[in-house]
């Protein structure tokens, strides 16, 4: 797409959300078991199509690729809607493309591109994504995959471990599938258990680069949805300044809180530049992707941890009411902090 083809596929996400995932609509979906309000993901995949854009024509997808992807991600990161873009339609459907296996592609990301299959990859273990939680013996997998990005409703799995990527049938015997408490109320968590459990290898040979392609994408997307969660972080703060009055003024007239506003701004902007990259890198597959997804990854989440922040002290005791979004965009800033892992600094590659 164009700059201009972004600009006015955008506009259609942010008037189809803004139409039907407002605050009482999030706050209304966040209850429930599924977490998200499964008639919004229908309209997203069947009038955008925003689960089809990452997945080649002959999958049955758009083609179109990963940066209109995270262009959807950020819009959700706006509304804190919970539907499974990240989890399944990016992540997931990218898992399965990168494991190389053409059968399972054709089988599996044809009614992913409709939105019709969730697919949850379960990775991390107890302590992160530094290491997988489940591990793989003569086929069969045993173990815990913490952390699991709509695990409790995907309609499958994709396991990864040390030994490759696995596909799993969420019913199959000896899986278990349990809520996983968490900060932020409007994304949904699991612990999905195997207990030597068969599993239909992806792929064939070390998959090693595949997952650490896999980790890189996911952080690009996280980033833009952190500057999607800081962008109206910043929009309902300006609102409110504009609309308060304290002492008989409004009191986004106060010097010190232009400042302040000023450098959200800032730092908003900084954290979009960084996205924009980070994102632009991993779809290219650029040679500096690692370090442009690290820059990401650490500036996104400081930026929208910061912001967060800023938008509860600026709105004064209204921020920490249970009425306010305010404090759902601060508990989406920490969690967002943590998923998928901590950045640690890049190797450099030798020359």
């Amino acid at each position: 797409m164009s700059t201009a083809e972004h600009e006015e596929f955008l506009a259609s996400v942010r008037a189809l959300l803004t139409k039907h995932a407002g605050s009482a609509a999030v706050r209304a979906a966040m209850h429930t078991e599924l977490g998200y309000d499964p008639a919004l993901w229908r309209l997203l995949c069947e009038q955008i199509g925003v689960a089809a854009l990452a997945i080649p024509e002959e999958f049955g997808g758009f083609g179109a690729g990963l940066v209109e992807s995270s262009l959807v991600v950020g819009e959700l990161g706006r509304t804190l809607a919970g539907v499974p873009m990240l989890g399944s339609a990016v992540l997931g459907a990218q898992a399965v493309l990168l494991s190389g296996d053409a059968e399972a592609c054709a089988r599996l990301l044809p009614e992913a591109a409709e939105g019709t299959r969730t697919i949850a990859v379960c990775w991390a273990d107890e302590r992160g994504w530094d290491e997988p939680g489940v591990r793989e013996t003569d086929g069969a997998l045993t173990g815990t995959a913490h952390y699991v990005l709509d695990g409790m409703s995907a309609d499958t799995l994709v396991v990864v471990t040390r030994t490759g990527l696995f596909e799993v049938e969420p019913t199959a015997p000896g899986v278990t599938r349990r809520s996983a408490p968490t900060m932020d109320p409007t994304r949904k968590l699991a612990e999905v258990g195997f207990a030597d459990v068969p599993a239909r290898r992806l792929g064939s040979g070390d998959q090693a680069a595949a997952v650490a392609r896999l980790r890189r994408i996911a952080w690009a997307a996280l980033a833009a949805e952190q500057v999607g969660a800081a962008d109206r972080c910043l929009e309902m703060t300006v609102e409110y300044a504009k609309s308060r009055v304290q002492f008989g003024r409004v009191i986004g007239s106060f010097q010190a809180l232009k400042h302040r506003m000023a450098d959200m701004y800032v730092l908003l902007e900084s954290a979009r530049s960084a996205s924009i990259a980070a994102t632009a890198s991993v779809a290219a597959d650029s040679p500096s992707a690692a370090e442009d997804v690290w820059a990401a990854r650490v500036h996104c989440s400081e930026a929208l941890t910061a912001i967060a922040a800023e938008t509860v002290q600026l709105h004064g005791g209204i921020a920490i009411t249970w009425e306010h979004d305010a404090h759902l965009f601060f508990k989406r800033a920490h969690g967002d902090a943590q998923l998928f892992g901590a950045a640690h600094r890049p190797v450099a590659q030798p020359a």
